[in-house]
Order: structure tokens, then sequence, then C-alpha cells
């Protein structure tokens, strides 16, 4: 009851300031089992990117996007420079993505302590893929709006900045504090990146997922915050499920109110994309 409240509260708002990226959202998935009954029943073109598992590699990722392609989806392979062991691989893996007619790619350091190859971080695999021939149209790559545990703030700014000229867009990393994305797009645009920014967010998920799978992808302060006080977890998700309509209100209302527009919303779904797809469905009918 307490969500649908907050809805309707920010419903006359927020809808149409973020019609664009609702309109077309981007879905990430991780590649692991069931996962294409989930996104079986998306509309042909919707975008699904697939996440680098350091456990199962990248050819993992790669035999899912080939996979999603055959179910009419636009599959974003996430490719991470420290799981590629040289150049061969990196060609190889190109090269199935275009076979697949796959013209997208996502481009991560990734989170294994030692690199495979000779890519120790994003913008050296950037700088590769370029030079390789083989870049595809479309290049993504991230941006930390709670900062990264391992590389320091001037880092990850300077890192963004030299990356530009080799991407398209950037996406943000998961974030449940609207205040905070909007400063950091702010940030972005004083500090001269002119990327597109879609803005991460979780969907629809339980909450006992959130908690468990959320601190191992990245999460900063807030999910911090949610693990620390359960209590306030129980209120903000009813009946035990997170749904993203409080902050896309507040989002919606910032933006209204004069804030950077985001350049699109990028959901992480954790596998829950069916859950997902039938709110954003619901949230953008018209009524």
């Amino acid at each position: 009851m307490r969500v649908r409240g907050a809805r309707e509260r920010g419903s006359a708002r927020w809808p149409a300031v973020l019609a664009p990226g609702l309109a077309a959202p981007r879905y990430e998935v991780l590649p692991l089992p069931g996962v294409l009954d989930q996104t079986g029943a998306l509309p042909a073109g919707t975008t699904v990117t697939v996440t680098a598992s350091p456990s199962r590699g990248l050819d993992a990722t790669v035999a899912l996007c080939e996979k999603l392609a055959a179910q009419r989806l636009r599959a974003v392979a996430h490719l991470a420079a420290r799981q590629i062991r040289d150049r061969a691989h990196l060609h190889e893996l190109l090269d199935r993505l275009a076979g697949a007619e796959l013209d997208e790619i996502f481009v991560v350091a990734g989170d294994t302590a030692e690199p495979a190859g000779p890519f120790a971080d994003g913008l050296t695999l950037l700088r590769e893929i370029e030079d390789s021939g083989r870049r595809p149209r479309r290049v993504g790559v991230p941006c930390y709006p709670e900062g990264h545990p391992a590389i320091p703030e001037r880092r990850l700014w300077a890192a963004l900045l030299a990356k530009q000229r080799h991407a398209d867009y950037a996406v943000s990393q998961l974030c449940f504090d609207a205040a905070v994305v909007c400063r950091f797009l702010d940030t972005a645009r004083e500090r001269g990146v002119r990327l597109p920014v879609l803005v991460g967010l979780a969907g629809v998920v339980d909450a006992a997922t959130l908690l468990r799978v959320g601190s191992r992808i990245g999460v900063g302060d807030s999910l911090a915050f949610v693990r620390a006080n359960r209590a306030a977890v129980a209120a903000l998700v009813r009946p035990a499920r997170y749904r993203p309509e409080r902050f896309l209100s507040e989002l919606g209302a910032r933006v209204a109110a004069g804030a950077r527009a985001p350049g699109g919303l990028h959901f992480y779904t954790f596998n829950r994309v069916t859950a997902t797809a039938e709110w954003v469905a619901a949230t953008r009918a018209p009524g």
C-alpha cells in the first residue's frame, strides 16, 4: 500500500520525463541456467546485456548472447578485459558476436585478481578493439556514482574521460539513491563527460535476492545501508519484494526540477526478467 501511494504521488511527474527510458529499457542478466525462459517472452528487439562471470568465463557470456540473438533480442556481451587470454581470444569473441549479427558490446575491467592476458583494464581493451578493426557499432563503459571499493575517485574520473574517446555511452553501477545519481550526472557534465549516461537501477526482485546478490555486483553505500537496516527494507518492499517506484519517482522529480536527464534506464534484474519487464509494461501503459 505504501509503495502504491508513493507511485501515485510521483506519477504525474516521473513517467513523462523518464518516458524515453521506460520506452526502451535495457535488462541485465547473469549467464546462469534458466535465464532463456525469462527472456523468451520479451518483445523482439529488446536490449538484454549479459554479464561476464569470472567462474563461467567469457565463452558462457558470448554463448548466451548467441542464444538471445536467436530469440530476436538485442544482446550485448560484457567483455571483461582481465578474462581475455590474448589477442586471438579477443578476436574470436568479437567474430562470434559479429557472426550472430550483434553490433554492441560493454567493456569492463573485470573482478579477477590477476589478468589472464595482456589487458589489465577496460581502457587497454578498448584501444585494442579499435586497433583490431573489429570494433562493433556501439560500445558501452561503466561509471560509478558511489565510487569503487578498489579504485580511488580521481582514477575513476580520469579513466572515464579517457574511455569516452572510444565509447558511445556509459551505464552507472547499481544505486538506490536518486540524489546520489543526480549529483553524479551533474558532476560528470562539469568534469567534461559528454557520453550519455544510462542510469542503472534494480528491477523487481525479492528482498532476499537483492541483499544476497547485490553485494557481489559492486553496489556501494546505499546497499550497505540497506543491509544494516533490514527493518527499513521490510518497510520499503511489500510483500518482501523491491520495486523501483520510489527511486524513479525521486529521480523524475529531480529531473523535472532541472537536474540532468539520464540517457536511459538500465535494469539490473538478478535474472528476474519477467517480473521487471511486466512492471515496466504496466508502468508505461496509459492510465
